[in-house]
Parts: structure tokens; C-alpha cells; sequence
């Protein structure tokens, strides 16, 4: 896993997404079509506004694939993963089409079912992701499957996780974040040609340290993109600000 410290926020979302954009275009260039995974949350606000504005992507080759979603949550609640997307992403370019992950549907496992066959179809070249301040990877929080070979999952979210989201003001109180979600597995992530991990902030300094500096472990689930070898994490330096001089030297 490569390192980029960047001043603030705003330099983080436009260097992490002309690296991705380069991945995606590499993907076109080489096959014709290219598929990603793209993440929600706070910490992809900056990458995401880059990245609908880069040049020469022809979306039309595109296939976007959701990371996750809360499970019970209509997709007009301000907090819906699938409201993020088509707000933010999908309705500002024209891709070829758009895997959304339904979280309010009768049967959430059939969901992982159809996800996981469609995604198998369309092998991953750039996943855009970012990292919890519980060091959860999509919705993957600890101690998280690292050996499922299952591309979605329903998971149990943890109170670390469910705090951030509405501290984040997603939700009005801890009580109302849901404490089901439908995620893509850490396996089926690490599937993937290029990964673009963005987490700026201060409140994820903690997170960013154990994911760099701490043995690969299920009880930090991002931790496991050390595996990964071409994964690159960009923060800003408020999420640097607890590493150590010798991985900022590296």
C-alpha cells in the first residue's frame, strides 16, 4: 500500500481522483470498458466532485458497482448510500449502468446473491473506498470477515460505527442508524486492479495509523489493503497526523 499526504481535503479528493481517473481511462484504453466500485460517507465528498470533472473519461464504457447500504432504509432518506450515489455521482455522468446495493428489499441475502453474480461478470478495475474511524473497510467493521469468499454480505454494524454516522449528521440520533447493512466483502475488494482509498479528517488519524503501522488483523479491517499491491491511501495531514516519521519517510 503507497502513501500520499496532501495538504487539506480539497488537494486529497483532486489528486485521488486524477489517479483513479488515470485507471479508468487506462481501463478503456485496454479493454474497451472499464467497471468500479464507488464509496459514500464525509470522506469521498472532495474525491467524488474531482472526480465527475475530469476530462476524457467516456462514462458511456462505464459500469459503477455500490459498496454498501443500510438494511430497512428507504432510498429517499437523507442517509441512503443509494440517494448519495444517484445524487452526487450516477445523475452527473452518463455511465453505461449503475449496480446499486438495495437495502430496503424482502429478502437482503437474495440482494447479495444478484450482486455477487453480476459482479463476478464485470471484474473490477478501480474501486474508490474509504476507511471508518473504527478502521472499517465499506461496511466490514470489526473483527471483520476476512475469509469469506462471498462477494456481499449482511453485516452487523458496530455503535463505533453506527456513532460516526450520526455524528456525522446523517441521522438525527445513535437510535435511529439501522444496525443491519448490506456490504461487499474485504475479499472482494481486494478482487480489484487499482484501489484509490481517500480518508481526510483529524477523527480518522487513529484509524489511518493502525491501518498502516499495525499487522494485518480482522480487528482493523482496512488493514488488510497492506496486501494489496496496488492500493494507494491518500490523506490529508490532519489523518496523517499520527503516523510515525518512519512510514511518512517510506
Amino acid at each position: 500500500m503507497k502513501l500520499e499526504v496532501l495538504e487539506d481535503a480539497k488537494q486529497l479528493g483532486a489528486v485521488a481522483a486524477r489517479s483513479g481517473a488515470e485507471a479508468i481511462r487506462r481501463a478503456l484504453a485496454e479493454n474497451g470498458q472499464a467497471n468500479i466500485i464507488v464509496a459514500t460517507g464525509a470522506s469521498q465528498f472532495e474525491t467524488l466532485s474531482a472526480l465527475i470533472a475530469e476530462p476524457n473519461i467516456d462514462w458511456s464504457r462505464v459500469t459503477g458497482f455500490h459498496l454498501d447500504e443500510y438494511l430497512g432504509l428507504d432510498d429517499q432518506h437523507p442517509a441512503s448510500f443509494r440517494r448519495y450515489l444517484r445524487e452526487r455521482f450516477v445523475e452527473k455522468v452518463p455511465l453505461a449502468g449503475f449496480h446499486y446495493v438495495n437495502g430496503s428489499g424482502e429478502d437482503p441475502h437474495a440482494v447479495c446473491r444478484e450482486l455477487g453474480q453480476l459482479i463476478q461478470e464485470h471484474p473490477i478495475d478501480v474501486a474508490f473506498v474509504g476507511i471508518g474511524e473504527n478502521g472499517h473497510l465499506a461496511f466490514n467493521d470489526p473483527p471483520a470477515d476476512f475469509e469469506t469468499s462471498e462477494p456481499y454480505l449482511v453485516v452487523e454494524l458496530d455503535e463505533a460505527c453506527r456513532q460516526q454516522q450520526a455524528g456525522e449528521g446523517w441521522f438525527a440520533t445513535l437510535a435511529d442508524v439501522p444496525t443491519q447493512a448490506i456490504s461487499m466483502s474485504c475479499r472482494q475488494i481486494l478482487k480489484t486492479k487499482t484501489i484509490i482509498c481517500s480518508v481526510p479528517d483529524q477523527r480518522k488519524a487513529q484509524a489511518v495509523r493502525a491501518s498502516l503501522e499495525v499487522p494485518v488483523s480482522p480487528d482493523v479491517p482496512a488493514s488488510i489493503l497492506q496486501t494489496h499491491e496496488n492500493t494507494t491511501l491518500f490523506v490529508d495531514k490532519a489523518a496523517a497526523s499520527l503516523l510515525t516519521s518512519s512510514t511518512l519517510s517510506d
